[in-house]
């Protein structure tokens, strides 16, 4: 027989037999000839020693987290940050319409930019303390989701002008 005849009959026995050892080279063609899971635990180990390190690493399952905690940490961190919560530019456009239709003639204003945040920061202000408000109303109600009728609530309770007081 000549070398590569040898060399044949290996591979052809390696692929055949179950429980024979597999070399390292023909692991791959040696899981394939197995029915699914039914490899060595030699063969399972070199095949998974077969990534190499510029190969793109397996998707992980995405973490899930309980119902609420999410909820519960973005609450946290919007608690600590000072940061605007209005895009400015969209807010800028309502406030330059609302500007436009009181004044006769339709004349255009000319604005600054912080007359604008001055403008914003208190209208969030008073939509953070409006919230507040609502929560309580809901949990009065002894729930945890707050509804239109909190917020109607919260708004006659707070009178006309309603604000900050």
């Amino acid at each position: 027989m000549s070398h590569i005849q040898k060399k044949k009959q290996r591979l052809s026995l390696a692929n055949s037999s179950s429980t024979g050892s597999v070399k390292p080279g023909n692991t791959i063609k040696a899981l394939r000839g197995r029915p699914a899971g039914k490899g060595t635990p030699s063969t399972l180990a070199s095949a998974a020693s077969a990534i190499r390190p510029g190969d793109p690493l397996p998707q992980q399952r995405k973490r899930r987290y309980k119902p609420g905690t999410k909820a519960l940490r973005e609450i946290r961190a919007y608690q600590k940050s000072t940061d605007l919560l209005l895009l400015k530019l969209p807010f800028s456009r309502l406030v330059r319409e609302i500007a436009l239709t009181l004044r006769p003639r339709g004349e255009g204003m000319r604005w600054e930019s912080h007359a604008i945040q001055a403008l914003q920061e208190s209208a969030e202000a008073v939509l953070v303390h409006l919230f507040e408000h609502t929560n309580l109303c809901a949990i009065h109600a002894k729930r945890t989701t707050i509804m239109q009728k909190d917020i109607q609530l919260a708004r006659r309770i707070r009178g006309i002008w309603g604000g900050l007081g």
